[in-house]
């Protein structure tokens, strides 16, 4: 168990403590030399300590803004961690999955009962990483129904994604039972079929810099959103022309600075992961 959270301490830990300084500089010392008056909520060294002790999804309740407050989930899957992987350990291995299962239905429904209710305040959603975790230790044996059950899985995410429909239709404890469950089974199916379009050397190296590009890309949305703003009043572009450059040049970058963040920051942390891997083999 200590090598498992070494691994993913080097991980995490490095991008994520970065991006926090980053968050704290830019809006305590950067907007206010700028010119722009940000009111902060909270008590800068309350807000240093819920940051740097793995907490931002209770900082992110005080709207610290969207730099710091996207780091909500790092928090939480860290919490996860914190939780469960010692109660694995102790669990023999042949009750892991039915222990995953059990652990998936019960959270979710002490996450809506009244008297935890800090659990939804603070969007401690375990159940999806439990639940998934359950997912991929099920034996996926070949079958016709394979093909299938893939399809219709990533059809139903693509409409969950693009749509309404299901969070207009359901109640808070269906809609996060639905796609806690419709994310589980769309990884595990998904992987198991190996489109070979996500093989891709491009794509798994994005795949690789994805932390990166989570992590960055409210930073990279700052300044784009300023120059965006000088060029809007001067040169008065239409709608379509703002939204599509805008987007195209937030996820350009941040791919850019992801990649850079990756060969020459990341690298230097995650080689050590090897060291750690092979001990606890």
């Amino acid at each position: 168990m200590k090598n498992f959270y070494i691994r993913r301490m080097l991980r995490i830990f490095p991008l994520y403590y970065l991006v926090a300084i980053i968050g704290m500089v830019y809006y305590h010392i950067i907007l206010p030399n700028m010119g722009f008056d940000f009111q902060s909520n909270y008590n800068l060294i309350e807000g240093v300590i819920l940051l740097f002790t793995f907490f931002p999804n209770v900082f992110a309740a005080l709207r610290p803004g969207g730099i710091l407050e996207m780091l909500w989930s790092i928090g939480v899957e860290e919490q996860f961690y914190l939780l469960v992987a010692p109660l694995i350990l102790v669990v023999p291995q042949k009750y892991i999955k039915a222990f995953l299962f059990i652990f998936s239905f019960l959270f979710i429904g002490l996450y809506f009962a009244p008297a935890l209710s800090f659990l939804s305040k603070y969007q401690m959603m375990f159940f999806y990483f439990s639940f998934t975790g359950w997912c991929s230790l099920l034996r996926i044996k070949d079958s016709k129904y394979n093909s299938f059950i893939c399809v219709v899985s990533s059809i139903l995410l693509l409409i969950y994604f693009t749509t309404d429909i299901f969070i207009n239709n359901m109640s808070d404890l269906q809609y996060h039972i639905f796609g806690m469950i419709l994310f589980g089974v769309f990884l595990i199916f998904f992987t198991h079929k190996l489109i070979r379009f996500f093989e891709n050397k491009r794509l798994i190296h994005l795949g690789k810099i994805s932390y990166g590009i989570y992590m960055y890309h409210a930073i990279v949305m700052q300044p784009v959103g300023f120059i965006l703003l000088k060029i809007v009043s001067k040169y008065k572009l239409c709608d379509p022309v703002i939204i599509i450059s805008s987007f195209l040049s937030v996820i350009l970058i941040t791919i850019l600075i992801s990649h850079l963040s990756y060969q020459y920051f990341e690298k230097r942390f995650l080689v050590l992961k090897n060291k750690y891997r092979a001990a606890s083999r």
